[in-house]
């Protein structure tokens, strides 16, 4: 199927009515180059407009941050849309960067509320970005899942998902109370931080989560270790994060409801979690 194009009414919302649309892929989500602006579909208003709320004021140290472009009348979003400045570059498997990263960013996303709807439970039936809110709160509740059962029994559509159920309810039995607070988190840097040479590393988006900061960066781990490539030491140069184990346990849960929820999900995706599970559970 090919790429939503940006209309020209939303294009000429943003003062881009002149300029010819450049697809740029995977790097941007999907979104379309417009001059120095990227206009991209948004799965979800409220996440949309708040991330480029924040991303219009924060600053961190050593990261470029894509700024929100407002439209003519000051919305954020427009039929769907989004507008942000364009940065270059492209995701690189520089993992350690982007765990770094990681800590520098939520030095200052400690500081944001939560927004609403965080708090809010997703309500059968769901859409992509509930799938996400379900897997988050299976890695956190007292039973796995339970969240997800509320539409009935979760049902996987491969043997693969099947899998990570077990899985699931294998490391389980393994988490401990975690001590470290809740505060707002960017959930998914892993393939989404853009690097260009020695440039600073770039973000185009926050995807929020309301999780202690080391699960964040363990979030990044697991994707690295079981899907990029990282080598095994990754999890120990950054064992002086808090509770480091504890949270790569909850980072891997998540991954894993992901997998066992989302109706795209494939078959390819669980053996890297499994090699993962077993590193994970070596330092427990």
């Amino acid at each position: 199927m090919s790429p939503t194009e940006p209309p020209q009414h939303v294009r000429s919302t943003f003062g881009l009515r002149e300029i010819e649309p450049v697809y740029l892929g995977d790097a941007w989500d999907g979104g379309w180059r417009c001059g120095d602006v990227v206009l991209s579909l948004v799965p979800d208003h409220a996440r949309a407009a708040w991330s480029a709320k924040v991303r219009e004021t924060l600053s961190v140290e050593g990261v470029r941050l894509a700024r929100p472009v407002r439209s003519s009348d000051g919305r954020y979003v427009v039929s769907g849309w989004r507008a942000d400045t364009f940065i270059s570059g492209s995701p690189e498997p520089r993992y350690d960067e982007v765990v770094s990263l990681s800590v520098r960013l939520h030095a200052e996303t400690v500081a944001l509320d939560k927004p609403r709807f965080l708090g809010q439970a997703p309500v059968p039936p769901w859409q992509d970005v509930d799938v996400f809110v379900l897997a988050d709160r299976a890695a956190w509740e007292d039973v796995p899942l339970r969240s997800a059962r509320v539409g009935g029994p979760v049902e996987t559509t491969s043997p693969e998902g099947e899998r990570s159920l077990d899985l699931i309810r294998q490391l389980a039995t393994l988490r401990k109370p975690i001590r470290t607070p809740d505060q707002l988190v960017h959930g998914d840097l892993f393939g989404t931080v853009l690097f260009a040479g020695a440039a600073a590393p770039g973000l185009t988006d926050i995807t929020p989560y309301w999780r202690p900061a080391p699960w964040a960066a363990g979030v990044v781990v697991v994707d690295a270790l079981s899907w990029g490539g990282a080598d095994e030491g990754l999890i120990d140069r950054w064992s002086q994060l808090p509770e480091w184990p504890q949270m790569m346990l909850r980072a891997l849960l998540f991954r894993l409801a992901v997998h066992a929820l989302h109706p795209r999900s494939t078959p390819s995706v669980f053996p890297g979690l499994a090699h993962t599970a077993e590193l994970i559970r070596m330092r427990l």
